[in-house]
């Protein structure tokens, strides 16, 4: 695998550069010197960031982009063969690395590196590290699946103590990575168009524990099943958290306030006892929060500054986020895309304030769709009435033979209400003569549903 050299920044052409990963990575190494180019299918926010920070990006995609100068190619699980630019560059033989190889080699480049791993959570517990790392001043690289207002965007590049980024299971994508600390939040069927089963999912989380430094640490959900073949035989530490009790970091006395946000006592493995209150909503936040704690704890943060780190993080876009009203009801949004993400969003909203609970849900990809249709259906009956979008097929282009009408009739079958609509103004306007004042409207899903709620409250 070809290396790179930060003491000799070279050329390094990034194909899909607009990604919210790839861009991250681009402008860490445009901060270390290096000449960055790119391309992606279109401008966007992050595009015109970078090359307000002098990377050279080219819209669309050409195999013309691909120079003479460049040392290596930077690609994503997004980019195929068939791509001009990848076609380009592997018939010129310029070295190629995936974007979770550059991940790797940029976080081996710091000294101390953490990286949260799971299925669900991933981009929330990063973002209250990141408000507790800046909190104690440790001046931290941070690279984020979501825009975080703390650092205007998805990227902070700090000195070279500290690195935090996220570590995603897709494609195995997160075992490029050796951290100081790992995290692994919860381990779920999920990404079914790549792994074989649960199975295999979990033991590629095995692997990515297997390669976290040995003289770092394991941070690992102690409610997951058969935790021990998660653990078995790798050479870290392994520290464990949960809200139900009987891990090293665990919590008592959880209440809620009237935005469902809680307030905790975290009990640690040294005996002492802190309490926390967290300003974004919801149980699954607790069970985030400690893994926050048990990493702060690592890496010599004290209590009182974590305190302060929760106190100012009210969320990342798409993280149960208030968009605005519609005829007096909240309308909120989420990037819940799977079963066990939709019941805990619901949940969040059974503590908040509300007469009728609407669920606007855009399914994501056929093989999520079908592979757990039954989970769906149930997660989403906890709503008092369902709408649903069409399928977003993402990277697919196979139906599988599944479509939302057969989740409708799923969840229909279940007693909720639940309506189908072919398009989005279709949905505003059914949401428009029928939500009333004290309604809370939730736009669900990580496809363009977004749109919805966006349109809904800037008539309003």
């Amino acid at each position: 695998m070809y290396q790179i050299d930060f003491s000799k920044p070279s050329h390094i052409h990034f194909i899909g550069i607009g990604g919210i990963s790839m861009s991250g990575l681009a402008e860490v190494l445009l901060e270390e010197g290096f000449t960055v180019s790119g391309s992606d299918a279109h401008e966007s926010a992050l595009t015109d960031r970078l090359t307000a920070h002098g990377a050279q990006i080219s819209c669309p995609q050409s195999a013309d982009n691909i120079t003479d100068d460049i040392s290596a190619v930077v690609y994503s699980a997004a980019i195929h063969p068939d791509n001009p630019e990848y076609a380009a560059a592997a018939a010129s033989g310029i070295p190629m690395l995936r974007r979770a190889e550059v991940l790797g080699q940029i976080m081996d480049h710091y000294d101390t590196s953490i990286a949260v791993a799971g299925t669900h959570g991933k981009t929330t517990t990063t973002s209250m590290l990141s408000h507790i790392l800046m909190e104690a001043k440790t001046d931290p690289t941070i690279s984020v699946g979501g825009i975080l207002p703390l650092i205007d965007g998805n990227i902070r590049v700090g000195a070279k103590s500290m690195f935090l980024t996220e570590a995603c299971e897709y494609t195995n994508s997160f075992l490029s990575l050796r951290p100081k600390i790992g995290i692994i939040l919860n381990i779920d069927a999920d990404h079914l168009d790549f792994f074989k089963d649960l199975d295999d999912i979990r033991h590629s989380f095995h692997r990515f524990a297997a390669q976290i430094q040995a003289d770092g640490v394991l941070i690992i959900n102690g409610d997951i099943p058969d935790l021990h073949e998660i653990t078995d035989g790798i050479s870290c530490r392994v520290v464990t958290f949960s809200v139900n009790g009987g891990a090293d970091y665990t919590a008592s006395d959880i209440s809620y306030n009237n935005r469902g946000c809680a307030s905790f006592i975290c009990h640690q493995p040294d005996g002492k006892s802190s309490g926390f209150t967290l300003e974004v909503p919801g149980a699954h936040n607790v069970a985030n929060a400690l893994a926050a704690v048990a990493a702060a704890n690592c890496a010599g943060i004290d209590a009182a500054t974590v305190a302060r780190g929760f106190e100012s993080f009210h969320g990342t876009n798409r993280r149960f986020q208030l968009k605005g009203s519609l005829n007096g009801a909240d309308v909120i949004d989420d990037y819940a895309h799977h079963p066990t993400e939709i019941r805990a969003t619901l949940a969040t909203a059974e503590n908040y304030p509300h007469k009728t609970l609407w669920c606007v849900f855009q399914p994501h990809t056929y093989t999520r769709t079908k592979a757990l249709l039954p989970e769906f259906a149930d997660a989403l009956s906890m709503a008092d009435h369902v709408i649903l979008a069409d399928i977003y097929a993402a990277r697919e282009t196979d139906t599988l033979g599944i479509s939302s009408r057969t989740l409708q009739k799923e969840i229909q079958e279940r007693g909720t209400a639940c309506d189908y609509f072919p398009s989005f103004g279709e949905i505003e306007d059914f949401l428009r003569a029928n939500v009333r004042e004290g309604d809370l409207v939730l736009t669900v899903g990580a496809g363009d549903i977004v749109k919805v709620g966006d349109a809904l409250t800037a008539k309003n």
